[in-house]
């Protein structure tokens, strides 16, 4: 997706639950952003296109490897890109996912008002009207 003359800020969506990711990627279309979904961390990583997300919203437990693993092996290969993970755990997650640099975790079921006021604290230009 060329996203070059849109002006849409690009959020990947990383959620094995078919559903789920679906009703992101609806929210996030309503709200201006262009997104591009993937099912798993592995699918992400053979894309090789993670430097192209403005933003990545990630569930943490996916199929294969978690969102955790996933956000620390992108922070080991030098891409800081903002990241949003939802999860259902408590506190010891939040705990081990501020270490790692992702910037918000959020809980399950998701709000897509919380999950808006996120990206536009991330990405303040990032809704295009």
């Amino acid at each position: 997706m060329d996203l070059g003359d849109s002006g849409l800020r690009l959020i990947f969506v990383i959620e094995d639950d078919e559903a789920v990711r679906a009703s992101t990627r609806t929210l996030l279309e309503a709200s201006g952003f262009a997104v591009r979904t993937f099912t798993n961390a592995e699918e992400l990583l053979a894309a090789g296109t993670a430097d192209q997300a403005a933003c990545i919203v990630l569930d943490h437990h996916l199929s294969g490897m978690t969102g955790l693993d996933l956000i620390q092996e992108l922070r080991a290969q030098g891409l800081h890109t903002p990241a949003v993970m939802v999860t259902s755990d408590g506190t010891p997650v939040g705990v081990r996912a501020a270490k790692a640099g992702i910037t918000a975790v959020l809980r399950k079921p998701l709000s897509g008002e919380a999950l808006e006021d996120w990206l536009t604290r991330i990405l303040p230009s990032g809704r295009q009207h």
